[in-house]
């Protein structure tokens, strides 16, 4: 009787980044959704000299966010994403799969990506964007709130 040759598993390794400053539920649901659908998944997180270089300041440490990912069981790997080139970071990292929120569907950057990554076999997956929360909106409130809190200071002080 001849041995039946034993399937060899292929572990599928998926890739995804972004600031993840002001850590909130939309970044959990990214990260548990995108490693329900790869076997390992790696995490880059934007330095904050990228994050300057996009006209923004993050409000959490570089190395804080860090720290904040690799806590989160959904996360194998975390790694500084020092700029914008996916193609190099696969260059590097190798990943089978690219996890991107589904707000960049479409648009021509990905369109490209889509094209650039199919030549090396890695698939990207759009991942349903959280509805209703984003790190942009939470500064709003912030700063929303802050003004309240400063207008009722003056109230009290003039009177």
């Amino acid at each position: 009787m001849a041995k039946k040759a034993a399937k060899k598993h292929v572990k599928i390794i998926g890739y995804t980044a972004g600031v993840y400053d002001l850590f909130h539920i939309g970044h959990l649901n990214l990260l548990r959704n995108a490693r329900s659908m790869c076997d390992h998944l790696i995490v880059g997180v934007t330095t904050d000299e990228l994050t300057a270089y996009k006209y923004k300041t993050a409000v959490i440490p570089f190395k804080e966010r860090l720290e904040i990912l690799r806590a989160i069981r959904d996360v194998d790997t975390v790694v500084p994403q020092y700029d914008m080139d996916k193609m190099a970071a696969w260059k590097k990292l190798k990943f089978d799969v690219m996890f991107v929120g589904d707000d960049w569907y479409a648009t021509p950057k990905w369109e490209q990506l889509e094209k650039d990554f199919k030549k090396v076999r890695v698939k990207i997956v759009y991942i349903p964007y959280t509805k209703g929360t984003s790190s942009t909106l939470i500064n709003e409130i912030l700063l929303e709130k802050r003004s309240q809190l400063k207008r009722k200071k003056k109230v009290r002080r003039s009177r």
